[in-house]
This record gives structure tokens, C-alpha cells and sequence, in this order.
């Protein structure tokens, strides 16, 4: 196996910051086999932020890892001290196992990788060759950066992919500008099916070719529909869990091309809805009114608080409601404990009529107008007050008969 020096003709300086001895012992001799980093320096407790400021600036690392095992709190409060000095230095967490809770809140304060024991050494060469193509990131220029809109399903079924799917179409005519629908659920992705679309690309590919993407090879990889241009989820289901940096860099390339990019994730239960918590800028959970839909969303809220995302991180959507059913918005909301951002109709016949001709919805029928006012809200159109209370049904009033 090539080192790093061998491979890119340089090796990344670090530092290693870790209160466990045990652990420190291990990375470090898992690094000197590998050749993977140079570790210039190691601080054996949690500095202050007068310290780290200070080491970091006589030291000029391009790496810090941080122990994440001893105190994950201190180490996560570290870690956002070194992002906020606004030094060009990439975080690694390090633990003894593969701690999703641990990985999670190291990547939402900032870190941009995680290694586990016993530290591979492969793994170590890949996290490296990573590191040294986010120090050459995408150009931008001057333009703003797309918004990331995700969807994840509190129970399979619930309607993630066709309010992902229409809100993109929607975006499209109703903004003109550019938009990305990517199907993230690689093991049972339906965006492909439901559009009807034959294409030999997926998203696996776009990640395949991270570290390479221009116009020509993005062009290939996407498909076309509505003026939405789309990578949907392999056709056959993928197992094993896509890099987080490598589809980071997926998603920072796409920013530069589009004003939009909405995600299909699966159930937010899955440890890859998990980790888009942290590059989404607006995040939805999507029930419906049915008991078990209910009980599984409270279930994602207590996990997502849990794991410390405040209820103002992320956004409630409540679909197929049906008006007969008697349910209001304020029985829902105490259900949930939160309030609920926007409500969609049961509008079958409507839905069934598109995904048959495998079209987006338009403005005539209730639900068309209900995602007409989800893309208002979204790109933060003004609305009209008298359209709008008769297509999204607006979280802040009663919608639904009480009686």
C-alpha cells in the first residue's frame, strides 16, 4: 500500500488532542504503520480556547483530531472553538467504536471525518486523500450557494418521495430557476419509478466520481425532467454506507450549479437521513394523520432531541389529511409537542392521475396548490393571503373541523 507521500507527494501535518492514553497509543501507531498523517503535536486533555487558539496558530496544522470517547460534549465544544478561530483546518473525530451518536454531533459542530478502532489503515489513506481535495475546493465566484431541502419519512409509506418529487417541479414553475431532485434512498429509491425514467446513472456514480466532477461528467450523470434535472437511486439496492465527504462534495459541486436541491432520504431512522441532518439547510419530517405514522413520529423527535437538534432545526409535515377525519391542527400538535410547518390533503385521485403519466402536478387540483404554497414558503416568495388560504393548509389557524 502507497503512503500518502508516495501517492499525492505530500503528507498532512496534525495535531491529536485526546484525554484517553489507551487510545492515544493506538491512533498513533496505527498512523506510523500507515504513513498516513504526521502528527506534529499532542495535547493529552481538552485545551482551553485560549490553548487551542494558540497552538493552532504556532503550529498551522492541517489536521486536529479530537477524542471523541472520553467527553463527547468537551470534545464537540472543541471542535466548534477550532471552526470558529477561522484557521483552514480540517477535524477528524476519533473513538474506540463506531459511535453513531458520537459521529453525528462531531460532523454537526464541524468536523469533516470520523475513524474508529483499530484506525485501518486503508480507511486512513482514503480519509487523507479526502482531506487534500476539500484543500482545493469548488470555485464559486460570487455566485450564491444552492439550498439543500431534505425529506425523511417517520414510517415508510408516508409520502417523503412524492412531496420531495413535486415540490422540485413545483420550484421549477413557479421560481424558473434551477433545480436538483436526488433520491437518496439507495435501497429502495422510488424517484426513478415514479417519473418512469430509463437512465444508466445514479446517484452511486456521482459519488464515484467526487473528486472529478466538471460539466461534461455532471451532464452525463444527471437526467431530465419537467426543466428538474435529477440523479436518481441505483436501480438495483446498494448496500454499505455512502462516505459522508465524498457525497459532501457531491452536494457542494451541486450547490454551485443550482438554486435548489431537494433530497429524498429514507425513514429518518436510518443513519444516512442521519448525517444529511447536517448538510440539509431546511430538513422535513413527514407523517401522516394514521396512528402508527403518529407514534413514529414522536419516537423521531424524542431521538432527534436526543441527540441535541432543537425542534427549530428541522420542520414538521403532516400529509393525507382528510378533513372528515375530524382531526385539527391543535390535536396534532399536542401529539407532537411542536408545531406543525404545513399540512397536505388527500387528494388521491389528483396524485394517482400523475404518477400513472408520470407528470408533475399543476395548479388544478388542491393538492398542485398546496405544493404551489410549500414553494412559496420555501423560496420565500411573498403570498397571496387570499390564494394561500385556500391551497397550503397554513399551520397557524385551525384548517379542519373540530366537530
Amino acid at each position: 500500500m502507497q503512503s500518502v507521500v508516495a501517492t499525492f507527494g505530500t503528507e498532512l501535518t496534525a495535531i491529536l488532542i485526546s484525554n484517553d492514553r489507551e487510545l492515544t497509543e493506538e491512533f498513533t501507531s496505527a498512523v506510523d504503520r500507515a504513513r498516513s498523517f504526521q502528527i506534529i503535536s499532542i495535547l493529552k486533555t481538552y485545551p482551553n480556547r485560549q490553548t487551542v487558539e494558540l497552538r493552532l496558530r504556532q503550529l498551522q496544522p492541517d489536521i486536529a483530531f479530537v477524542d471523541l470517547a472520553s467527553d463527547l460534549s468537551s470534545a464537540c465544544e472543541l471542535i466548534a472553538w477550532i471552526n470558529e478561530t477561522g484557521a483552514n483546518i480540517n477535524i477528524v473525530g476519533i473513538h474506540r467504536n463506531n459511535n453513531s451518536e458520537a459521529l453525528l454531533l462531531s460532523l454537526r459542530n464541524g468536523a469533516k471525518d470520523f475513524l474508529f478502532a483499530p484506525f485501518d489503515a486503508a480507511v486512513q489513506l482514503e480519509i487523507a486523500e479526502r482531506l487534500l481535495r476539500l484543500k482545493t475546493p469548488v470555485p464559486t465566484g460570487n455566485k450564491d450557494l444552492g439550498q439543500v431541502i431534505g425529506f425523511a419519512s417517520t414510517k415508510p409509506g408516508s409520502g417523503a418521495s412524492t412531496i420531495s418529487a413535486q415540490l422540485a417541479f413545483t420550484l421549477k414553475r413557479t421560481t424558473g430557476k434551477k433545480v436538483l431532485l436526488i433520491d437518496f434512498d439507495l435501497m429502495g429509491g422510488t424517484i426513478g419509478f415514479y417519473l418512469k425514467l430509463n437512465h444508466p446513472y445514479s446517484l452511486l456514480d456521482a459519488v464515484e466520481h467526487s473528486s472529478r466532477l466538471n460539466a461534461a461528467v455532471w451532464g452525463s450523470l444527471v437526467t431530465h425532467t419537467a426543466g428538474v434535472d435529477i440523479l436518481p437511486a441505483p436501480e438495483l439496492p446498494a448496500a454499505g454506507e455512502v462516505p459522508s465527504d465524498r457525497l459532501h462534495a457531491v452536494l457542494q459541486y451541486a450547490r454551485v450549479l443550482y438554486d435548489w436541491i431537494v433530497v429524498d432520504l429514507p425513514s429518518v431512522f436510518t443513519r444516512s437521513s442521519l448525517l444529511m441532518l447536517t448538510e440539509c439547510d431546511t430538513m422535513y419530517l413527514v407523517s401522516t394523520s394514521e396512528l402508527p405514522s403518529l407514534h413514529l413520529a414522536r419516537k423521531a423527535i424524542g431521538m432527534l432531541s436526543n441527540l441535541g437538534l432543537g425542534k427549530e432545526q428541522y420542520k414538521l409535515i403532516v400529509n393525507r389529511i382528510n378533513r372528515k377525519e375530524g382531526i385539527g391542527l391543535a390535536d396534532l400538535e399536542k401529539i407532537f409537542g411542536m408545531s406543525v410547518g404545513c399540512m397536505f390533503p388527500n387528494d388521491y385521485f389528483s396524485l394517482h392521475r400523475v404518477v400513472t403519466l408520470g407528470q408533475p402536478l399543476g395548479p388544478d387540483c388542491e393538492l398542485g396548490r398546496a405544493f404551489e404554497g410549500l414553494a412559496r414558503q420555501t423560496s420565500g416568495a411573498q403570498n397571496d393571503e387570499k390564494k394561500r388560504n385556500t391551497t397550503l393548509l397554513d399551520a397557524s389557524r385551525p384548517v379542519l373541523s373540530q366537530t
